[in-house]
């Protein structure tokens, strides 16, 4: 697809019986064949800077390829897991011009094709603003959808001086003209990073919204089901989990949520057939502890990849 660099990650070299992920997502599929999902990489940060933040998550779709191409497919499930990641294909990343609006609007015409076609697409942040470039895939497409965000924040910020970043983007999919958002889902939020005027806005415009002592595997359940759209767009933003096991983000979270409760929502979003697409974000590299959080967020497209996998 154009707007596109194609990237090389380095696959491990393996005996033919101990095949990882990345010996499938760089094959090339036939020109006829449509992939079943597809990985979009979206390296910026600029939104995050223009929000106060620290930079580092441009850096980030390469970090997670990394630790994502060396695991291995399931062995309990093999043979799904194989058949979807053989069916699947890393497109590689957008092109990058560091102008947030113009580059979210590249990100969201590459999701509007994938929509269009029933693919499922897997965007690797970057900043949070990734979100808004994939809200733009439906906007693009003229796909109504609900939106559902485990994230410390709420993300429902005002421009600032007219411009988009990472703490805007569900306020800019709200307000869409395209009126395209049905619905905005948010857990995990962090009682002491969210402003009540924000809180205010999210149940004022339809929304739903979920504490972090109050976000727990059965309750993200009731969530994933609480939209009447046909469709569900998932953005997980790293900065939710807990800072000893996601040291490297751009927000660090000291009571933030576990890693197994972050991974399981992961495999519960691929297991929805409601979720037409999903996206992981604020993973920042250059403060990361020996490639944890990298890992960790290598581990949550594993587990999204499993449920997606295991569809009837």
């Amino acid at each position: 697809m154009e707007n596109l660099n194609k990237t090389t990650v380095a696959v491990p070299n393996t005996l033919e019986d101990d095949p990882r992920i990345g010996h499938f997502l760089e094959k090339k599929l036939a020109e006829d064949d449509l992939p079943e999902a597809v990985i979009i990489g979206f390296p910026s940060d600029k939104g995050v800077t223009r929000n106060g933040g620290r930079a580092g998550a441009a850096d980030a779709p390469h970090a997670i390829r990394e630790q994502l191409y060396k695991l291995t497919p399931n062995p309990e499930n093999y043979t799904a897991f194989v058949d979807l990641i053989s069916r699947s294909t890393d497109l590689g990343n957008i092109n990058i011009r560091y102008e947030v609006e113009e580059d979210q609007h590249r990100l969201g015409e590459i999701v509007a094709k994938c929509l269009e076609q029933g693919v499922v697409p897997i965007t690797l942040g970057g900043g949070h603003e990734t979100a808004f470039g994939h809200f733009l895939g439906y906007a693009k497409a003229g796909l109504q959808t609900s939106i559902f965000n485990l994230d410390a924040h709420t993300d429902v910020r005002p421009l600032k001086e007219g411009q988009a970043h990472s703490g805007s983007p569900f306020r800019q999919a709200i307000e869409h003209e395209s009126e395209c958002s049905e619905m905005y889902l948010v857990a995990g939020l962090q009682p002491n990073s969210v402003a009540q005027s924000h809180l205010k806005y999210i149940k004022e415009s339809g929304g739903e919204y979920m504490l972090r002592d109050e976000t727990n595997i059965t309750s993200i359940s009731g969530l994933f089901h609480q939209h009447e759209s046909d469709r569900l767009m998932v953005t997980f933003d790293m900065d939710a989990v807990d800072q000893s096991q996601a040291p490297g983000v751009s927000a660090p979270c000291a009571n933030g949520l576990p890693s197994d409760l972050w991974l399981t929502s992961a495999y519960l979003a691929g297991r929805n057939e409601q979720v037409t697409s999903f996206d992981l974000s604020e993973v920042n590299p250059r403060h990361d502890r020996d490639n944890q959080t990298a890992k960790l967020a290598a581990l949550t497209i594993w587990n999204f990849l499993l449920g997606l996998s295991e569809r009837e």
